[in-house]
């Protein structure tokens, strides 16, 4: 890692977090991240070795230490790790701010968005029974990925999980996140149709009691004038 040879605190913290990669692992650690697997599924591009090599880094400098949990370790943020998780949620709304753009398909991996929405369940909201939310991608290069949904944990799934879909969710992946990052709700998300559900009444209700969305959505809607803006009912 290149050191800048300056005395300045803005030098030393960049020398840490500026490093392609790290502020998106950080984020990932932030956001409840803890295997290896599990951060590098929250990181389409990067590869294994230089995840490897990042989380060492940040582990020599006492930002991110290494727990034992059988069958292997997990990765967990210290004291000072943990503070920067305001660095990187004002980055992020800084970015909002004045660089705020449209999701563009080719900025959104409908695998890795699933994975996010997992990781923003609410667990207070999930049902008791397991879940099994299947996400039917539309558009250019059609895909399926199955959520499996249950309060001991969640899984997400490229094949077919070995269970029955009890809700099919029929979307393109740049409307769903649109609605993901509070570019559109998901009531207005339904009612334009970008949107449907397929599945039990009291499911279909309940669904998005399930989901936090982003963690930047409120940002995004203060950006947009949303704060206050009044929604359609759900349509369908």
């Amino acid at each position: 890692m290149k050191e800048y040879a300056q005395y300045c605190p803005v030098a030393l913290a960049s020398s840490l977090i500026a490093e392609r990669w790290t502020p998106l692992i950080i984020r990932e650690l932030v956001l409840g991240g803890r295997r290896f697997n599990e951060i590098d599924r929250g990181l389409p591009g990067i590869s294994r070795s230089l995840l490897k090599q990042r989380l060492d880094h940040l582990e020599s400098k006492g930002v991110v230490q290494r727990v034992a949990r059988p069958p292997g370790h997990e990765y967990q943020l210290t004291p000072a790790g943990r503070d920067l998780e305001g660095v990187i949620m004002a980055a992020g709304e800084w970015a909002v701010r004045w660089m705020f753009s449209e999701p563009e398909p080719r900025e959104v991996d409908p695998v890795t968005l699933t994975w996010w929405m997992s990781r923003r369940l609410v667990a207070d909201a999930l049902p008791d029974e397991r879940v099994v939310v299947e996400f039917a991608y539309t558009g250019a290069d059609p895909t399926t990925i199955w959520m499996v949904i249950e309060r001991r944990g969640t899984s997400v799934c490229t094949d077919p999980p070995g269970f029955e879909s009890d809700l099919v969710v029929t979307t393109e992946p740049v409307a769903l996140m649109r609605v993901f990052s509070g570019i559109v709700t998901y009531p207005r998300a339904l009612g334009e149709g970008s949107l449907t559900l397929t599945g039990p009444s009291h499911l279909t209700r309940a669904l998005p009691h399930w989901f936090a969305w982003s963690p930047f959505a409120p940002a995004v809607r203060r950006q947009l004038g949303l704060e206050d803006a009044p929604d359609p009912a759900p349509g369908g």
